[in-house]
């Protein structure tokens, strides 16, 4: 069976460089992206099993990413994972409401994270 591949989506290069790592180490393959505009691309040409989206971003925010993939019926079934500092209450129900199916606040538990990604995906 062919590894999932999972789309990590963030500006900040250490973030994705952590996500890289994690999620190779556990056998998946990686596709990244540095902003909004380019995860909507990757997202269509890669066709990912999951996506690990952060919300403030360059071009196109993680709202309007997931909004985007979320209403285009190519994209539309892929679990999003949103991976934001922004934590207030009404920040999570924003993610929730543009499409997310999870949210995950920074700083973040990275093996909370792959178990989260394992369950998204259905290989829990």
């Amino acid at each position: 069976m062919p590894a999932a591949t999972i789309l990590v989506v963030d500006d900040d290069p250490v973030i994705q460089k952590l996500l890289h790592v994690n999620f190779q180490m556990e056998g998946y393959d990686v596709v990244m992206a540095g902003d909004g505009q380019e995860a909507v691309d990757k997202a269509r040409s890669a066709r990912p099993d999951l996506i690990v989206l952060d919300v403030m971003m360059p071009k196109l925010d993680g709202l309007q990413v997931a909004s985007i993939l979320k209403s285009d019926e190519a994209t539309a079934s892929i679990p999003i994972i949103m991976l934001s500092a922004k934590a207030q209450d009404f920040d999570v129900k924003a993610g929730m409401a543009s499409g997310a199916d999870d949210y995950i606040t920074k700083p973040f538990d990275p093996l909370q994270l792959l178990a989260r990604a394992a369950e998204l995906m259905g290989k829990d």
